[in-house]
């Protein structure tokens, strides 16, 4: 908990001297828990260009998310640990979501919309995007292999961290991450 501490007073310390400038290495210095399973690149990785269809059935890219961080967080509605994690993401949402950060979910392969709606619906989920990638062309782009997969987006559109598995992201720990990279608010 000092480590925690510690580490978002150097971040809002930081934040007033250098605004609007991401601390990849401060949020990688974070983890803790869960969290120690979110892998930061040294260098970001270019996501992929692939479309994948938007709530609303119109085709989408990831550029339409430029200019702020994304939690991507690629999902099936038969994924056990999808429906456990679902519900962290949103609450993320809840407290963080906005002009600087937001989580954006993709039910990659056979997903269809009404057994998407009754799983958001079981878990009262009702703040997330039922984005899908019915041919799992964007997942297979961005290289994932097994459910779920949350990849961190900066507001440029490289991938800065990923974590293949499961994960409170509503934990204290993750929020201070995602607070270290997004930084203050100006």
């Amino acid at each position: 908990m000092r480590k925690l501490i510690s580490a978002l007073l150097y971040t809002a310390l930081m934040g007033l001297a250098n605004t609007g400038h991401a601390d990849v290495a401060m949020a990688e210095a974070l983890r803790e828990g869960d969290m120690r399973k979110l892998n930061f690149h040294s260098t970001p990785v270019a996501a992929s260009d692939v479309p994948f269809t938007g709530a609303d059935g119109s085709e989408m890219t990831l550029a339409d998310f430029s200019g702020k961080y994304v939690v991507l967080n690629f999902w099936a509605t038969w994924c056990a640990p999808c429906r456990v994690e679902m519900p962290h993401l949103s609450a993320l949402q809840t407290a963080m979501g906005g002009d600087r950060m937001e989580v954006v979910t993709i039910a990659t392969g056979r997903n269809p919309l009404p057994v998407m709606q009754r799983f958001f619906e079981e878990i009262d989920v009702d703040n997330l995007p039922l984005h899908t990638d019915p041919r799992q062309s964007l997942a297979r782009g961005m290289g994932v292999l097994g459910l779920p997969v949350t990849v961190i987006l900066d507001p440029d559109g490289y991938e800065v961290a990923r974590m293949q598995g499961e994960a409170d992201w509503s934990s204290e720990n993750a929020m201070a991450i995602m607070q270290a990279l997004i930084g203050p608010e100006s």
